[in-house]
């Protein structure tokens, strides 16, 4: 299956039930849900997917999962986190063979690389497989931020197709753009500035809180590439308490929150990640009850 490299393709949060074992049956219930709402591609085992809690027969568990239960109908990408470089080819080659049709690469965890080491963890997994490549660029999270002129160096490799970009300025679309021309597929990576990101030429948005609100999100992304700015706006002010959600330390479990609240899923997590306690419990479920109660009928 080709990837068209557009649209909204939620970074899916991996369901566990309250032991923390897979709760393969909520991961497909979640799956079916985001997919009847119009989006356009899945992305597995990322941040908010949990991916270093697994091991990694579980990722593969959950990738055949999400493969199985879209039928096809739309792509599964893997996320790639993991400590070193080979491992990380070892994920991808696993993804492969698991039959993903993408991957979405991070960083190295832990060790904060510089821009040299970057460049060479990217090209060595892109190297070491046939799938196309979107990489994840989030300084904020990560301490790598790869700038323009690092994705110019990588763009004699053909699978590095797409870049999700987290680095928290609008401005870097408009860099990427005029360093790199059309050489990539631009995704939003920050929920709390996607409708500014596709003003600018982001083309895709690689969402959080679309795991709660998947209607929502897709008619936003929507009006906004229709050129319906005035009717996105207005959808984007009633959003933004929730995506702000996005961008906090703890947005796995201010999400999943979320999507117990709103039947997407459960709050469970794994440690050392634990589920909220009050006073942050009801700050985060007055922030959601909130837009509910103001939920525009679309």
């Amino acid at each position: 299956m080709n990837i068209l490299w557009s649209g909204v393709f939620p970074a899916l949060m991996t369901e566990f039930n309250k032991d923390g074992s897979l709760d393969l049956d909520g991961l497909q219930r979640h799956i079916m849900s985001c997919r009847n709402a119009g989006i356009e591609g899945l992305v597995m085992l990322g941040t908010l997917g949990e991916n270093c809690s697994l091991r990694p027969d579980e990722k593969e568990i959950v990738l055949r999962t999400a493969i199985e239960t879209c039928e096809e109908s739309i792509p599964v990408l893997s996320g790639v986190a993991e400590y070193t470089t080979e491992l990380a080819i070892e994920h991808a080659m696993l993804a492969q063979r698991t039959g993903c049709n993408g991957l979405m690469v991070l960083p190295s965890m832990v060790y904060q690389q510089d821009q040299r080491e970057g460049v060479a963890h990217f090209r060595a997994i892109a190297n070491a497989v046939d799938l196309p490549i979107m990489i994840y660029n989030n300084p904020v999270s990560y301490k790598l931020d790869l700038t323009p002129e690092s994705f110019l160096e990588l763009s004699e490799i053909e699978n590095i197709v797409a870049v999700k970009e987290s680095s928290h300025d609008s401005r870097r679309v408009t860099d990427m753009i005029n360093i790199c021309g059309n050489r990539y597929t631009i995704f939003c990576g920050v929920d709390d500035l996607v409708l500014e990101n596709l003003l600018f030429g982001a083309t895709g948005w690689g969402s959080g809180l679309v795991n709660s609100f998947p209607k929502e999100s897709v008619a936003r992304y929507k009006l906004a590439q229709s050129g319906e700015v005035d009717q996105a706006l207005k959808l984007y002010q009633w959003f933004m308490p929730l995506l702000h959600l996005d961008v906090h330390v703890k947005l796995v479990q201010y999400i999943k929150l979320a999507n117990q609240i709103t039947g997407e899923g459960s709050e469970w997590v794994r440690r050392p990640r634990m589920e909220l306690i009050n006073p942050e419990r009801d700050t985060v479920i007055q922030v959601i009850q909130t837009a509910l109660e103001t939920r525009p009928v679309l």
